[in-house]
């Protein structure tokens, strides 16, 4: 057996093609730039990830002939590959299983749009394969935004059936997942959940999430959304209302 895999999902940021949920009120060309920032935070952090917890990064992109564009800009030590596949749950499949060809011991899959998952989540779903199969952070629109995969999911869980053949971005996500882990007879774990930014009302949850750690992991995201002032107007509002009331707190 080889180190396990820490695997980020990403697309080429290009306007029109990422986040077009957000537009309106996002230009494509915002959508297009917080992604960028949503997914050079998420590299960073993977990175440190998987340098604390022995594990080999690698970044799955979306298009193929994007691979050298988006190498170019990870940090140093991730390996590239493309996703290939009818869908999204397909091309999770297919880097599985070229991750078990390799000998991984394990494969963490994750977004590149989930700005609050930290290293404390990825050590915590490495942990939870001691006694589980299949370790899952649940989003709050019913999805994950990881999902860690212990040598026996990547034994049984890859075949066809597999434990991602189901419709992917519904709010069924993570019940059809742990489902078809079931039927498979793998056992399933819960991690501390997080969120994704899918919606623009949904940067209201990063807007709490930066308050409740002294060092949020997406600096660049956070940086983006206050020089610009792109949050929704709750989130504006409670942003304000921080900076006045405790006026020695520093911005990422």
């Amino acid at each position: 057996m080889s180190a396990g895999w820490l695997v980020v999902f990403a697309k080429r940021p290009q306007p029109g093609l990422v986040k077009t949920r957000l537009c309106p009120p996002l230009t494509p060309e915002q959508a297009a730039e917080l992604y960028r920032c949503l997914l050079a935070d998420a590299l960073d952090e993977s990175a440190r990830a998987a340098r604390a917890l022995a594990l080999a990064p690698v970044l799955a992109v979306d298009p193929p002939e994007a691979c050298a564009e988006l190498a170019a800009s990870a940090p140093p030590g991730f390996r590239s590959l493309a996703q290939r596949g009818r869908d999204l749950g397909a091309r999770m499949t297919r880097v599985a299983r070229e991750a078990a060809a390799a000998g991984a011991s394990c494969v963490l899959l994750r977004g590149s749009d989930s700005p609050a998952l930290a290293e404390a989540t990825l050590r915590q779903a490495v942990h939870a394969l001691a006694g589980a199969d299949v370790a899952l952070s649940p989003d709050r629109d019913g999805g994950y935004g990881l999902v860690a995969l212990g040598a026996r999911a990547l034994l049984r869980g890859l075949g066809s059936p597999a434990l991602f053949d189901h419709p992917m971005s519904t709010a069924s996500v993570l019940a059809d997942t742990i489902q078809n882990a079931t039927r498979l007879g793998l056992r399933v774990a819960q991690v501390v959940p997080g969120f994704d930014i899918d919606r623009f009302e949904d940067l209201r949850w990063l807007a709490a999430a930066r308050h409740e750690t002294a060092t949020p992991p997406c600096p660049r995201t956070l940086a983006l959304l206050d020089a610009h002032g792109l949050w929704p107007p709750a989130a504006a509002a409670r942003e304000a209302s921080s900076s006045c009331c405790a006026p020695g707190r520093q911005e990422p």
